[in-house]
């Protein structure tokens, strides 16, 4: 357990890895600038989009202003490029929890949101020609509980009663017929409705050479140890950003830094926390008679107990969860920075994965290829931080994505590109309320992620 969470230097290598891209561990230049307009911290999936959307939204003629990214490993070596590749929106299931605590209105904004997400990125994948594998098809999502089944449909029923749109785009399929829908032995009731799945290391890095391209300065392996920022209203670069190799000068920086965000803004020290999750590679073996998978998966038990998983073009299931393996050593994955071993009871989680869950799969002899771990930065109130850190000038977030920020962060970092070089507030780039960072949301005491967590201590763990 680490008091600052920081990346370690020696994370393990997922699949989505194991093609490392010309740019992975790139500088653009040999030494640090001495100066710039931005410094992106993170060079995930939201700092490449922060600085995607910065460029793609300067007015034309003018030269986008100068832009750093600082990377304490190599390009997508976090959380975004060791996650599941599932481009899931949520329209029903934590949407319902959201209305229930801050209304239908507020809940359908979110839902809708993430919902954009799946076509939003088909579009411009598709229009750029991207290649990263982006599938747009279905998602399952199958109970295998009859008392929480009926407990998601008590809540999907009430969305829709309540007007919220997104939630009717799902469909739901009952006991009788949900084994046979979803091919999941002892499916209880399942929704489906439109997902998609990426390869998101590749896109990821698509976006950081296009930024690349049009002059921002990518500088990998470059961990960020400290920022102040000056008082002093003569100077027009009052953000001082320190790492190993220099320092640079900033007018405004941008925390993209998800799980190890506290070590540079400690006001998220218990509002973001690094939380270790797995997954895994399933290979299926040539001519198999196994039913071939075309749609995404969620297997759920219950409320904290569930998988995911995404067929690939290749043949092979990516696969994440296996909660049940390290749920009940809270230090094995609560406040937990180093993703450079998984433990033994995870790798054995996988093992005959298909055969036990799926119909059609006993004598498909699929196998574990990969077992992995990434640091996911996990918020108090399980919602994102986005837009001005709280207390400071010309510092933003975008950060806290709780495992759940594929369907989520791409547009949230368009809305804060329009704060960065607009000047403009929260409410006018309407993006979800409920995702901006707050000063309530610092203060309340509420922590989220132990209420579905079984035997949990959470006292003992801040």
């Amino acid at each position: 357990m680490s008091l600052k969470p920081t990346p370690v230097p020696n994370g393990m290598t997922s699949f989505w890895r194991t093609e490392p891209h010309v740019l992975d561990s790139h500088r653009s230049t040999e030494s640090l600038p001495s100066e710039c307009d931005i410094v992106i911290v993170g060079a995930g999936y939201a700092g490449a989009s922060v600085a995607h959307h910065i460029i793609g939204q300067t007015s034309p003629g003018l030269k986008p202003p100068s832009i750093v990214i600082l990377e304490a490993r190599q390009a997508c070596s976090g959380a975004t490029g060791r996650n599941g590749g599932h481009m899931k929106p949520d329209i029903y299931n934590g949407i319902a929890g959201l209305a229930a605590d801050h209304g239908v209105e507020a809940a359908a904004e979110v839902a809708a949101f993430e919902a954009k997400h799946v076509t939003y990125l088909k579009q411009l994948i598709d229009n750029a020609n991207i290649q990263c594998d982006y599938v747009v098809t279905k998602a399952v999502d199958v109970q295998l509980s009859q008392e929480h089944s009926e407990k998601l449909k008590d809540g999907y029923d009430r969305l829709i009663q309540g007007g919220c749109e997104p939630t009717a785009n799902a469909t739901y399929i009952d006991t009788p017929n949900a084994e046979k829908f979803s091919g999941v032995k002892g499916a209880k009731g399942c929704f489906t409705y439109e997902a998609g799945h990426i390869w998101p290391y590749k896109f990821v890095l698509h976006l950081l050479e296009n930024a690349i391209a049009h002059g921002v300065n990518l500088q990998t392996h470059t961990p960020v140890s400290g920022m102040t920022h000056s008082t002093d209203t003569s100077l027009t670069h009052r953000w001082t950003v320190n790492t190993a190799r220099g320092s640079i000068s900033a007018k405004r920086v941008v925390l993209a830094t998800n799980a190890y965000t506290s070590s540079l803004a400690p006001q998220y020290k218990e509002k973001i926390i690094p939380v270790r999750g797995t997954c895994s590679r399933i290979i299926v073996p040539p001519n198999t008679s196994a039913p071939r998978l075309a749609k995404t998966y969620t297997l759920r038990w219950n409320n904290w107990n569930y998988d995911y998983l995404i067929p690939r073009d290749d043949g092979s299931i990516v696969v994440g969860g296996a909660r049940p393996a390290f749920i009940d050593d809270l230090d094995s994955w609560y406040n937990v920075s180093d993703d450079s071993q998984v433990l033994e009871a995870v790798v054995r989680y996988w093992d005959n994965y298909m055969q036990r869950n799926f119909v059609g799969w006993e004598e498909s002899h699929a196998y574990t290829d990969r077992v992995w771990t990434g640091i996911m930065g996990y918020s108090s109130d399980g919602l994102p931080h986005v837009g001005c850190v709280p207390g400071e000038e010309e510092q933003y977030i975008l950060a806290g994505f709780t495992g759940h920020g594929m369907p989520q962060i791409f547009l949230a970092a368009e809305g804060l590109a329009k704060m960065i070089l607009n000047g403009i507030d929260y409410k006018q780039t309407k993006l979800p309320r409920l995702f901006e960072s707050t000063s309530a949301r610092l203060e309340s005491p509420r922590n989220k992620i132990f209420a579905n967590t079984p035997g949990a201590k959470p006292e003992a763990r801040l």
